[in-house]
């Protein structure tokens, strides 16, 4: 199964599931914690085809999902301030701050709102339009705030004075930490982002299976990586052995990526951060170091995330812990769609709502 087209096929997936019915012998609550295994567990059908007694949970996997109200409300302070350009990806315009109102609604309303592919982009922007000051949106996991952390040392180098990031970034490991201490749901096994892992590898993980006796897999994107990790799962809890599995080996090594982990150390910091549904994290978060302060746009605009409360009868937090499904808010598919969402999970590609609601509209 070395070659990428194994992974898809029919065939070898049909081994796998009928191995895995084989196998299971208790039930099992799995949690994946990464929006692109989202879409392709419910893309692909897997979830529909499981045995009754491995049941699916969707984790806080989507960075945009996670961000908070108040972190979204920042954003539109900074929207709403003169000659200021707000930079981020595409999803962002669409999540909902205090009120409802969203960046999209402020860029049309006038405010300098712009969509950016990567940090790079708004770095540029900051390059050709010297008069205004671009403050970059940066919202993701250990994948993405290398990039930021690269674009914002780049600006340094460039001698650039109307360059800033106001960082929304989330740590995963202290995030499942917390779900699984909280005792609120009832998860006995994840599936661990692939991506995420590229960058910070396996150790991190590790208290997983050795404090908390639960096993983990990291895997690829494909119907037989997922089927593959779930196999592992089963066999581990069959052993009472658990441990982290690295079942992405073509993309995925131990130790990561320790450049890429490099420059993200060397140009943030790990502090305490707000998670939408989760709350309070200690250490899980990132904000720019004392070094980088100057390319702060939280301390160079004098701001702060507020505390701001989800949207009346969204249950997009309950969602992100694993303790509703998507079609238990009374909200879902009625007045909260893809084309008028009123959560972020709706609003992201990646995030839960989004994904039963392409994919499993019809599951009971």
């Amino acid at each position: 199964m070395e070659q990428g087209h194994a992974f898809q096929d029919p065939t070898i997936c049909r081994g796998l599931l009928a191995r895995i019915e084989a196998e299971l012998d208790a039930p099992c609550a799995f949690m994946e914690v990464c929006g692109t295994h989202t879409v392709a567990i419910f893309q692909s059908g897997l979830r529909s085809m499981l045995p009754a007694g491995l049941r699916h949970v969707s984790g806080p996997g989507c960075p945009v999902c996670v961000t908070p109200a108040g972190e979204i409300e920042a954003g539109l302070q900074l929207a709403d301030m003169d000659q200021v350009m707000v930079a981020t990806f595409g999803d962002m315009l669409r999540v909902p701050g205090a009120g409802g109102r969203t960046l999209k609604e402020a860029q049309a309303e006038g405010a300098s709102v712009t969509i950016c592919y990567s940090p790079l982009e708004a770095l540029k922007l900051a390059q050709r339009y010297p008069e205004r000051e671009v403050v970059f949106l940066g919202v993701g996991f250990e994948t993405t705030a290398p990039t930021v952390a690269a674009a914002v040392k780049q600006a340094e180098a460039l001698g650039l004075d109307n360059f800033s990031v106001f960082s929304c970034h989330k740590l995963i490991p202290p995030a499942l930490a917390h779900l699984l201490r909280s005792g609120e749901v009832r998860v006995e096994a994840f599936i661990l982002p692939g991506h995420v892992s590229t960058v910070i590898g396996t150790a991190p993980y590790a208290f997983l299976a050795e404090e908390l006796g639960v096993p983990a897999v990291v895997a690829g994107f494909e119907p037989a990586d997922i089927l593959q990790a779930l196999l592992a799962i089963i066999r581990m809890r069959k052993a009472k052995r658990p441990r982290v599995h690295n079942a992405y080996g073509r993309a995925v090594h131990e130790g990561g990526n320790p450049k890429a982990r490099a420059v993200m150390n060397q140009v943030f910091e790990v502090v305490g951060s707000t998670w939408r549904g989760l709350g309070f994290i200690p250490d899980s978060g990132l904000v720019l170091s004392e070094e980088y302060a100057a390319f702060d746009a939280g301390r160079r605009f004098g701001l702060e995330a507020a505390t701001v409360a989800d949207p009346p009868g969204c249950k997009c937090g309950e969602v992100l812990k694993g303790l509703a499904a998507p079609r238990e808010c009374r909200l879902f598919g009625t007045i909260c769609t893809p084309a008028s969402p009123v959560g972020p999970c709706m609003v992201s590609s990646e995030g839960s709502c989004a994904a039963h609601y392409k994919y499993g509209l019809d599951e009971s």
